[in-house]
């Protein structure tokens, strides 16, 4: 079962772009899901220094905030800009 997706970007990506690309998907998850159960059930981290975010997946606010990221990722950093990988193990916190 698929718990977490890593996204790893590009040297050019700037990380404050990628946590507003990631807050307007979850912004998105709300109007689908409601503010308390995104806040509930919608985990991140970023590591900064390894240019990495990681996003839960565990549930269904999950997957639709990291489809939604994807899909805005794609537009704002390029298809090329980024790489993204299952992640199966507990990586959360």
């Amino acid at each position: 079962m698929t718990r977490a997706y890593k996204y790893q970007f590009g040297e050019g990506s700037d990380l404050r772009d990628v946590e507003d690309t990631l807050l307007l998907a979850l912004l998105a998850a709300e109007g689908i899901f409601g503010e308390a159960r995104v806040r509930l059930d919608g985990a991140y981290s970023i590591d900064r220094e390894a240019r990495t975010l990681t996003a839960d997946a565990a549930t269904a606010v999950g997957q639709i905030v990291n489809t939604v990221f994807t899909a805005f990722a794609i537009k704002e950093f390029g298809r090329d800009g980024f790489t993204v990988r299952r992640q199966s193990a507990e990586v959360l916190p």
